[in-house]
């Protein structure tokens, strides 16, 4: 008898009918209850087995025990360095738990919020992991009616009702503002990417808080997003040039923000850590490499997927506990940018 052509989609009753057994005796022996079969059984369902290429279906076994063994897991873009260190600790967790991953990139589309989370629940995953841009009415809608637990990433909103892990943003700006104050810097200007994000504004709020504390401190917040390149250029030059005799500091909010700023210094020549401090919450690896290094306030990205995944499985195991908002600190790094 030939091999089967179509061998990923053996079944059972395949491999039952090349035996000439049983398809009792095959769920027993492929469930490890060869015990049960005689030596000349199993035999004959391992010959079978072997000669069909037979591969179990995993996914309709765990399905009909309950559970998938898959997580789900949406980015708001998984190029971002800090997504991949995230996820890097979430696949840690989940090879170590037998569990499989499917990843959404979403592109900062709110539309393709809604097709991902539809998808996800169809595959029945047993959990979902969520780190996507600023959510409308619509979107926390879908999240609430998701019939599967959920934790949030780097969006941590308590009003929403899920579990949340994060950076302590108010923690990790306070720092970085005392770093400045310590090297006596007087006049920060914050460069951010959109504020409509919880964790940025957290953070710029935070620098507000803290040189509002500070007499001889000063705080302006510029929004990349809303500045063409030469107005960039034009802020930072005009920043640079108000008040000369005052020792000042670039603070950005994230990578993004920090390229940015680099970027625009490199194109007015304009020293770090010599014309200006500059120190970025983020550490992608490129800045080890610009003009001696940028100070950072690094974020424990693989602590908070390894974090958020575990958090996600005590919610599959049943734990019904109150909501948690985990807040992990951050590491200043200091190089020579300040």
């Amino acid at each position: 008898m030939p091999k089967n052509p179509n061998k990923n989609f053996t079944t059972i009753s395949d491999v039952a009918k090349y035996a000439n057994v049983g398809k009792t005796s095959v769920s027993r022996y492929l469930n490890g209850e060869q015990n049960k079969l005689s030596k000349k059984l199993q035999e004959k369902i391992e010959d079978a087995i072997a000669h069909l290429d037979f591969r179990p279906n995993h996914s309709a076994r765990m399905l009909r025990a309950g559970h998938s063994k898959l997580i789900g897991l949406m980015f708001a873009d998984v190029t971002n360095p800090y997504s991949i260190d995230v996820l890097k600790g979430i696949e840690h967790v989940c090879r170590q738990e037998g569990y499989m991953l499917m990843v959404c990139n979403t592109d900062n589309e709110k539309d393709l919020q809604d097709s991902y989370l539809n998808l996800l629940e169809a595959h029945r995953v047993d959990g979902i992991i969520v780190n996507i841009a600023a959510m409308a009415p619509k979107q926390l809608d879908n999240l609430a009616k998701l019939t599967c637990p959920l934790v949030l990433v780097d969006r941590i909103n308590t009003s929403l009702g899920f579990d949340s892990v994060g950076l302590n943003n108010e923690a990790a700006a306070k720092q970085a503002c005392e770093h400045l104050l310590s090297k006596s810097y007087e006049d920060i200007l914050v460069i951010t990417e959109s504020l409509t994000i919880e964790p940025r504004r957290a953070r710029a709020d935070a620098i507000q808080a803290f040189v509002e504390e500070h007499e001889n401190m000063t705080c302006d917040i510029v929004e990349t997003d809303k500045m063409s390149e030469p107005c960039m250029s034009s802020t930072i030059n005009d920043f640079l040039q108000a008040n000369p005799n005052r020792k000042k500091a670039i603070f950005t909010t994230n990578g993004v923000a920090t390229m940015s700023a680099a970027k625009t210094l490199k194109k007015l020549n304009i020293k770090a850590g010599q014309d200006i401090g500059l120190i970025g919450i983020d550490d992608p690896e490129w800045v080890q490499l610009f003009e001696g290094g940028i100070t950072v306030m690094r974020q424990p990205t693989q602590d908070i997927g390894q974090t958020a995944c575990n958090r996600l499985l005590t919610r599959i195991q049943g734990n019904s506990e109150p909501t948690q908002h985990i807040k992990l600190a951050a590491e200043l790094v200091i190089r020579q940018s300040t």
